[in-house]
C-alpha cells in the first residue's frame, strides 16, 4: 500500500510539472543578472548589490523573475547578453555579429514561450533601418535592422514551432525602430508589447521600472 501512495505521490508531482509552462529570454543588458545567465561567458550589466548607479541589486526585482513567479512560471533558459543588437551593426559601426540576437536565437532550450527584449543598442548605436525585406535574405542584409528583425523572426518561428513569441518593445527607442518592430512583429503574426513609462537609472530599468516592466506584461498577456 505504501508503494502504491508514493507511485500517485510521483504521478501527481509529474503531473503538476508537465502543467507548469515555462520561459526563455532573448535579450540585452535589460534582461542579464550575473549567475542567472546561459551561457554564463555572455556579459552581465546588473550583478548582486548595489551598482551606485541603478538601484537593481537582486536577481529577485528583475522583471523576468518577477513576471515568472507572479504567474506561475518556471525559468527555462535566460540568453541575454549586454549591449546586444538584433541585428550585426553594434556601436561605432563595429561587428556585433557574435552577440546578437540572430547569432544566440538557437540557444533557447525547449520553452513554452520567449520573450525576445531587444532593439534598444540598435536603436542608440543609430543601426542602418534598411528596407522592409521578407525573402531572399543575406548575411550583408544583417547589418540593418529591418532585415535583420524579419530573418530573426522568420527563424525563430521555424526553430519553435508551437512556441510563443512575444516582443517587448522599450520606451523611449527611435520611432523608426519602434515603428518597424511592431510592422515587421505585425507581418509574422509575432505578438508585441509596446512598454511605457519605465523608470530608468543610467538609461536601464531602476527596481520601479522593472517591476511596471513585469506588470505590464502580465496584463497584456491577460488580455
Amino acid at each position: 500500500m505504501r508503494k502504491i501512495i508514493l507511485s500517485i505521490a510521483c504521478l501527481a508531482a509529474l503531473a503538476a510539472g508537465a502543467q507548469t509552462k515555462s520561459v526563455s529570454i532573448l535579450g540585452d543588458s535589460y534582461s542579464t543578472f550575473d549567475g542567472y545567465i546561459t551561457p554564463a561567458t555572455n556579459e552581465m550589466w546588473y550583478y548582486e548589490g548595489n551598482r551606485g548607479s541603478n538601484d537593481v541589486e537582486d536577481v529577485t526585482q528583475t522583471w523576468w523573475w518577477q513576471f515568472i513567479k507572479n504567474n506561475g512560471y518556471r525559468l527555462c533558459v535566460n540568453n541575454s547578453w549586454s549591449g546586444a543588437t538584433i541585428g550585426y551593426y553594434g556601436y561605432d559601426g563595429n561587428d556585433y555579429s557574435a552577440r546578437s540576437f540572430i547569432t544566440r536565437s538557437d540557444n533557447l532550450g525547449c520553452p513554452d514561450l520567449i520573450f525576445i527584449f531587444g532593439g534598444t543598442n540598435d536603436s542608440w548605436a543609430g543601426a542602418p533601418m534598411g528596407e522592409y525585406k521578407y525573402e531572399n535574405l543575406r548575411r550583408d542584409d544583417f547589418f540593418s535592422y529591418r532585415p535583420a528583425l524579419a530573418y530573426l523572426l522568420d527563424h525563430m518561428q521555424k526553430r519553435y514551432p508551437n512556441v510563443e513569441l512575444v516582443f517587448l518593445i522599450n520606451s523611449e527607442l527611435s520611432k523608426d525602430v519602434t515603428e518597424s518592430t511592431q510592422k515587421i512583429c505585425d507581418h509574422y503574426g509575432v505578438k508585441w508589447i509596446q512598454l511605457h513609462d519605465i523608470d530608468k537609472q543610467s538609461g536601464h530599468p531602476s527596481q520601479k521600472g522593472m517591476k511596471a516592466i513585469a506588470e505590464q506584461i502580465a496584463e497584456k498577456l491577460r488580455n
